[in-house]
């Protein structure tokens, strides 16, 4: 046994003496090119980071796009952590400040730079902490802001560790891979070096401390800054060996090419209509339906008065055919009412079934439905008493609508109108109460004959109605947060039907139609999640959802059993991750956004396999549908001031094409799961 003892105790002697003369010879090596250096004197002074908000959910903007060779990757709610990065000089040099006292344990200010398929290299920072309080160093093999290594100080202790998603509410996995006792002083430049070479990985913090590990977690990625106290960041460089970035500049050339390829079999997006907006547009509030009823689909835009901040009402509607004829106005137009960061409601829809069309809105604390073509009035009703103790207001905005048959009419006559997220009603298209209930709403409902009895259950929020506004079940006592898009949907013809979830910082859910809890992932914030054919070699249909608050930007994508097959961040914000039949053939696509350099649309493994053309297009906003009638979907894009519509080069295309069935337009929602079902044309 003594003997055994000696064996082992030689063996990691001689592996730790192996790893060292490896680093050492590592570190000491002439042939070391660089792959990014910067000392931040390309960047202005002041903010680097903005106070982006909810508007960056579904909006493209500029500010939320990388400056230089920094990315923000991760902000949260309130001024504080938005405006946490700023560029300063510090003794005579340029600097990378992170201001802000973070609090929060599952999302920490962060700023990234680099390229993912980065695998083998050394990056070394030099920074400054203002405080022992908490965490402050570097971060390197970054996959997403929720999946990297750190290494940096947290008080007294050098720690080397490995961060990856959630194991409970807003509470991530860490592991810690090696730590040590260190001497620093408050405001004095640290140097920080990290070599990371196959799973091994070395750690320095100046000459007294060194730290190694291994470890099988991430194997390639970006760098960056992550600090949740005061840290002024100096200087930043990562070297690789010449044959190492050698192999970089070869796989980089490759994902080039199959990129090319990808895009080249795809038909480019040409512009077919334009259209000006200026002094009645907005942001990602517009509506689809055929106003006046020639069978052609028209827009709706609307307006919005904001009474508090995500508490809205339509204050304008501009009714429009796709050739730029106004067809009728609704309101007083503002040029400064172009901002939204909620949902509002406005819908278009035949409610009484005859064929035409009305428009169903809430303005003035009423419910109005008006005549489609003309938007008159045809009859009104004050929107539900509020309820609630220290209401602002007596009666409701009306947050969103929905339509759904809960009376088994076979119309969806039936509407749900609701508060921000307690409180909602079920009218008939008489506007006269049906039922009422209270849940956590979260955002919008989604409708589904559960029991096939003719008559739609109602999915709200963490519960589930029948018809008659009975609560079947409720996960509102279990779960934290809301629900930031909800479907109940049939992933697999041998599958029964599940419910889906996409529920803010609770990651993401799935429960069979008993309310039975089948899968969790605990992702983060994640939202707008889309259903729909995203690849022919799996079986059933994919989902895909994306992430926002805390961790913006990460894209996740799931099988037809819930189970996560891939995920990627290509961009630092939000987006509604639209389903799109592009081609025609089956296989659908999604729309990241319209911007030129880092949106287009994205297939089923996460490439960017259509991009926009760089034509001066507004990029804002974006909506799917087809327009044109040949099955196959265009893209909308819009800001305020013009709306232009993307087809197919080869449009019209002819034979038999997918047909996908997706929600109907008279349910458009900026909270909406959108589902897209398997169909064909004739």
């Amino acid at each position: 046994m003594r003997t055994i003892t000696q064996i082992d105790v030689l063996k990691r002697f001689l592996v730790t003496s192996i790893l060292i003369l490896f680093f050492c010879s590592s570190a000491a090596r002439s042939d070391d090119e660089t792959l990014l250096t910067d000392e931040f004197d390309g960047l202005r002074s002041g903010m680097f980071s903005r106070v982006l908000g909810a508007h960056t959910e579904y909006h493209h903007i500029p500010e939320a796009t990388p400056k230089g060779n920094w990315a923000i990757s991760c902000f949260g709610t309130g001024t504080g952590p938005q405006r946490a990065w700023r560029v300063m000089s510090d003794g005579g040099k340029k600097v990378m400040y992170q201001s802000y006292d973070n609090k929060r344990a599952h999302t920490n200010p962060m700023v990234i730079a680099g390229d993912e398929l980065w695998r083998d290299y050394t990056v070394s920072v030099t920074f400054a902490p203002e405080s022992e309080r908490a965490q402050s160093g570097l971060v390197f093999r970054y996959r997403n802001d929720r999946c990297y290594y750190f290494f940096g100080v947290h008080g007294n202790r050098a720690v080397l560790k490995m961060v990856r998603h959630g194991i409970a509410f807003r509470k991530p996995f860490e592991k810690i891979l090696a730590e040590a006792p260190c001497q620093w002083r408050v405001g004095e430049y640290l140097v920080a070096k990290v070599t990371v070479h196959g799973e091994r990985i070395r750690a320095e913090l100046g000459s007294s401390v060194v730290l190694s590990a291994e470890d099988p977690a991430f194997s390639q990625g970006k760098i960056g800054l992550m600090s949740d106290v005061p840290t002024r960041y100096r200087e930043v460089k990562v070297t690789a060996g010449a044959k190492e970035k050698q192999a970089y500049l070869d796989r980089k050339a490759e994902r080039k090419q199959e990129l090319l390829d990808l895009q080249g079999a795809n038909p480019r997006p040409v512009v077919w209509k334009k259209i000006k907006t200026e002094g009645f547009g907005v942001g990602r509030n517009l509506r689809f339906g055929d106003l006046d009823g020639d069978g052609q689909t028209d827009l709706l835009i609307g307006q919005v008065v904001h009474h508090l901040p995500n508490y809205s009402e339509v204050s304008c509607m501009t009714a429009m055919t796709f050739d730029g004829k106004q067809l009728w106005q609704v309101g007083e137009p503002d040029r400064w009412k172009d901002h939204l960061t909620n949902d509002v409601g406005f819908q278009i829809h035949d409610l009484d079934g005859d064929g035409r069309n009305e428009v169903v809105y809430c303005m003035n604390f009423e419910i109005v439905v008006a005549d489609g073509a003309t938007g008159k009035t045809k009859y009104k009703a004050p929107t539900p008493k509020t309820d609630l103790p220290k209401a602002r207001y007596p009666r409701i905005l009306g947050d969103s609508l929905f339509f759904c048959d809960t009376r088994g009419t076979g119309h969806p006559r039936d509407i749900v109108i609701k508060d921000r997220y307690r409180r909602f009603w079920v009218l008939n298209d008489r506007l006269e109460l049906i039922w009422k209930a209270a849940c956590n709403t979260g955002h919008y409902p989604f409708a589904y004959d559960v029991d096939n009895d003719g008559k739609d259950e109602l999915a709200m929020g963490y519960s589930l109605f029948d018809d008659d506004g009975t609560r079947l079940w409720s996960l509102d006592e279990k779960l934290g947060d809301h629900a930031d898009g909800v479907a109940i949907v049939r992933f697999r013809e041998d599958l029964q039907p599940v419910l889906f979830n996409s529920a803010s910082d609770e990651g993401i859910f799935f429960t069979d139609v008993r309310g039975n809890v089948l899968k969790h992932h605990y992702l983060g914030h994640v939202q707008n999640p889309a259903v729909a054919n995203f690849r022919d070699d799996l079986p059933g249909l994919e989902l895909v959802s994306i992430n926002f608050w805390g961790n913006q930007g990460i894209i996740h994508f799931y099988d037809a059993e819930g189970n996560v097959y891939h995920d990627c961040e290509p961009n630092q914000y939000g987006s509604m991750c639209l389903p799109i039949n592009w081609t025609g053939r089956g296989e659908e696509y999604f729309v990241h956004s319209a911007n030129v350099d880092e949106g287009g649309m994205f297939d089923g493994h996460g490439r960017r396999v259509v991009l926009f053309p760089d034509d001066a297009h507004p990029d804002m906003c974006n909506a799917v549908l087809d327009l044109t009638g040949d099955c196959r979907d265009e893209v909308v894009v819009w800001d305020p001031y013009e709306l232009w519509v993307y087809t197919q080069e080869d449009n019209p295309k002819s034979g038999k094409l997918y047909k996908p069935v997706r929600n109907p337009m008279y349910n458009y929602s900026n909270y909406q799961a959108t589902v897209s079902l398997p169909g064909w044309s004739k």
